[in-house]
């Protein structure tokens, strides 16, 4: 048995290795404690830099609504849902019997300007203060605010001169933002981008001051090759609204709508500035390069068969190797920008179609309505045509049932155009009437301006001078108010006119699946 000694010697053994192990695990402790306490000292900016590089990277469906910026915008003193599209009070008030016509309309439409030019000035007022607010967050919701206030409010030559009364104070925070100052967040920068888009719609035509002080600022973002995609790509499309709405043919060379284009087919390439490119960031190039060659004549777009000197080519036959590759992406956007990029050139091209006693003078294989016989883009034409009637009916497992319907619907709108040489036509019904589209110049127009305004396209589009100016040629309007009750009668799901169209579509559905059926009958007779 051991001795007393012995267990007094143990004791003291195991006392000290405890004593040991504690001091073994507080010396860690206390180093890191004091390591944390110089980094939270000595490197704030470090931990800016690693938090806006977490950051980097936005989602491809991100979007000026998405996010939860509208926590930050309420802590502003501002109610986002006060925002939401309540541009209807022209005939709020009508009564049931339908009679709220006459003077008090225009009562109504007079008090709704007046309403809506003041909600704009309250949050317009808000800009000034941007540039003084430190917090990413915040300032991201006060853009976010500014957007959905001059989309929805900004409407009509009184909501203009607000804009304008305004308009310093918001190009100086939002170039503040887009500039990084302030450690501004990728979401930040692409808000401000997205408000900067919509004031240039708003602004109107005529404003070569507007596009040169925007030109400098969002082209370097776009060259910025580290920036978030998102953002570059919500640069580049404000800069090609920018020029598409606000610019003249005034400007400088290389401040102009050229320089824009030859930038946007830079950036539709694989590899820009030595660096890839993302895929959203090709597929908005080439919606703007689309967007701003409306702006040409045919002949600047389609023009020569390349056999003569290459100036005398239209830059859309320049980028025809570029689309045909994309069309070969992988990526669904890249794949429909790039088949409406050739769709509006074969377009520009059908309308260079000479005149009988012209033609007679002139070789068949130039210039020649709607071919392509004869010219260096013959080869590649008949490839071109030959993927996009593939996509129109592809069936590949790896998409989704949904993304197949949707490629098959707009490659067959291509196919119509670029194989069977037939005009498209598009109807988009508006309050007050409708607006009827006949070609690819105005369907893009009219896809970058409704992707621009978001939730105020409809109310811009009743109101807007400058948009009346691009589709004025194609508006019917109706001339007449509804009431409430006529709305119901009429408009309302569950209105006479409702009712009949879904029997109708239903008996067709019905027709179509016995006609599908129809080899099951052992007679032979109808299901």
């Amino acid at each position: 048995a051991p001795t007393k000694q012995t267990l007094s010697k143990a004791a003291q053994k195991m006392v000290s290795h405890g004593r040991d192990k504690k001091d073994v695990k507080s010396t860690p402790q206390r180093r890191k404690k004091k390591k944390d306490k110089n980094t939270n000292n000595n490197g704030d900016e470090n931990a800016d830099d690693s938090a806006a590089m977490r950051d980097m990277d936005l989602p491809d469906d991100f979007s000026i609504f998405g996010g939860a910026s509208s926590v930050a915008s309420s802590q502003m003193g501002f109610d986002d849902g006060s925002f939401g599209g309540d541009y209807d009070e022209e005939g709020g008030d009508d009564d049931d019997d339908g009679n709220g016509g006459g003077a008090d309309v225009f009562d109504r439409a007079e008090d709704a300007a007046q309403n809506r030019a003041a909600r704009l000035a309250d949050a317009l007022s808000l800009a000034s203060t941007l540039t003084s607010e430190k917090r990413s967050a915040k300032r991201e919701g006060g853009y976010r605010v500014l957007f959905k206030a001059i989309t929805q409010y900004a409407a009509g030559p009184s909501g203009q001169e607000v804009l304008e009364s305004h308009w310093e104070s918001v190009r100086e925070a939002c170039l503040s933002s887009i500039q990084g100052r302030g450690n501004a967040k990728p979401s930040e920068q692409y808000a401000a981008c997205r408000v900067l888009e919509a004031c240039s719609v708003v602004l109107g035509e005529d404003r070569d001051d507007v596009a040169e002080a925007l030109d400098g600022p969002l082209k370097r973002v776009v060259n910025a090759t580290g920036r978030a995609a998102q953002v570059r790509s919500a640069a580049l499309r404000c800069l090609a609204m920018v020029h598409f709405v606000c610019g003249t043919d005034c400007l400088e060379e290389g401040g102009d709508c050229g320089s824009v284009m030859d930038l946007c087919e830079k950036v539709g390439n694989e590899k820009y500035r030595g660096e890839a490119v993302s895929p959203l960031l090709r597929a908005t190039a080439l919606d703007c390069w689309s967007l701003l060659s409306t702006t040409f004549h045919d002949a600047h777009v389609a023009a020569g068969d390349g056999y003569d000197v290459e100036d005398d080519l239209g830059c859309g036959l320049r980028i025809l190797p570029l689309l045909a590759s994309c069309l070969e992406s992988p990526e669904a956007g890249l794949r429909r920008s790039a088949g409406e990029c050739v769709s509006l050139i074969h377009e520009c091209r059908l309308n260079l179609g000479l005149d009988g006693d012209e033609a007679d003078n002139t070789t068949e294989r130039r210039f020649r309505r709607g071919s392509w016989d004869g010219s260096e883009w013959e080869v590649l034409m008949d490839e071109v045509k030959q993927r996009i009637a593939e996509l129109s009916v592809e069936s590949s497992h790896h998409m989704s049932k949904q993304a197949k319907k949707q490629q098959r619907a707009t490659f067959r709108d291509f196919m119509n155009t670029i194989v069977d040489d037939e005009s498209p036509e598009e109807v988009v019904n508006w309050r007050g009437g409708k607006l009827v589209l006949g070609s690819w110049k105005e369907i893009i127009q009219l896809n970058f301006v409704r992707h621009c305004l978001q939730g105020g396209f409809q109310i811009q589009l009743m109101y807007n001078g400058t948009l009346h100016g691009v589709f004025g040629a194609t508006f019917i309007a109706s001339g007449t108010s509804l009431s409430q009750l006529e709305k119901r009668l009429i408009m309302s799901k569950t209105s006479e006119a409702s009712k009949a169209a879904d029997k109708a579509m239903t008996k067709q559905r019905r027709t179509r699946t016995n006609v599908k059926n129809h080899f099951l009958t052992a007679d032979g007779e109808d299901i």
